[in-house]
């Protein structure tokens, strides 16, 4: 901690002291799932609604303290909140329109997963405390996440359970954001300008405050340790990566979506952008969905390994 230089921006600082959580994200077997569609449509819908409880509970959190001088100049519901983003795509997954009454919902509030649990305890607390700036850091992690990685997965989701992008009520709405000054859809340019102004609004509120930076960066390692166990409270078991690819033609390769993140700067898909920063967003993105971190960290790691190993030699074998 004593080497770290507390004069700089808390933005820069966030995105340095959350650096080792970038390195360790590739892959969990549990996001591998979700990425190929080898989660049930029913396990995917239980997905969002643990996010739903996590983004509930901190928007309420925000809008509690939306006049504190820290949090103050990144609020704004409007343009962030994914609350009811979640809420209309569940409803929409589920074909109802009082899915708080679905049993799948009911019994989550009634016996959250201990890491759900714990994720909604800790915003809670700081929502508490005499000093609930630390919410900040909350803020940080997931909706960058959600601006930078999260936009990489949306056409996936789309192939894996049959949704029409083009419909406005696909049940894709969770990973839609608004232009900052109008209603209007955001591409990914004004996702950048939307970033560009919560990296400025963290600063303007944190100020030279060094201490509070210290404080909230270190709250940023929090959430991540947090968003670890997510992918728990979804699948009972550990998915064995190499069996994760299913035949259905609807399903997405997992192969083609690894073909991103190694191609780098040859992929049309990162050659519009700085392909470095694309490539942290889709970091950032991984980890809160469910990253290397936990108890099982370890082992979805090693299982990870042997299944990318096998594609580099059966890719090798081929040509």
């Amino acid at each position: 901690m004593s080497d770290i230089d507390y004069s700089k921006p808390v933005s820069t600082l966030l995105k340095e002291g959350t650096m080792e959580a970038h390195k360790d994200v590739e892959q969990s077997a549990a996001a591998a799932a979700l990425l190929s569609g080898r989660l049930e449509k029913g396990e995917y819908v239980r997905y969002l609604m643990v996010l739903y409880e996590i983004y509930d509970t901190l928007e309420r959190a925000l809008e509690q303290h939306a006049s504190h001088p820290v949090l103050e100049p990144i609020h704004n519901p409007a343009l962030l909140a994914r609350a009811p983003a979640l809420a209309s795509d569940i409803s929409r997954l589920l074909e109802v329109d009082a899915w708080k009454a679905h049993p799948s919902y009911i019994t989550l509030r009634a016996t959250p997963p201990a890491a759900v649990r714990a994720y909604t305890t800790r915003i809670r607390e700081l929502a508490k405390s005499e000093d609930p700036s630390p919410l900040l850091a909350h803020a940080y992690v997931r909706y960058l996440g959600d601006l930078s990685g999260g936009q990489q997965i949306r056409h996936t989701i789309a192939k894996a359970y049959d949704l029409d992008e083009a419909a406005p009520d696909a049940g894709l709405a969770f990973y839609d954001f608004k232009e900052l000054q109008s209603s209007q859809k955001a591409g990914l340019g004004e996702m950048r300008r939307i970033k560009d102004w919560f990296r400025e609004g963290m600063n303007k509120g944190v100020r030279d405050d060094e201490k509070r930076k210290a404080d909230i960066v270190a709250e940023a390692v929090t959430v991540f340790r947090l968003n670890g166990g997510i992918f728990d409270s979804i699948l009972l078991e550990d998915v064995d990566p190499k069996n994760v690819v299913a035949s259905n033609e609807k399903q997405f390769p997992m192969t083609s979506f690894l073909s991103i993140i190694i191609a780098g700067e040859s992929t049309p898909l990162l050659t519009c952008h700085s392909s470095n920063s694309r490539l942290v967003g889709l970091a950032h993105f991984m980890l809160v969905v469910g990253g290397f971190t936990g108890a099982r960290g370890k082992q979805k790691w090693y299982g990870f390994e042997e299944w990318l190993d096998t594609i580099f030699k059966n890719q090798s074998g081929s040509t």
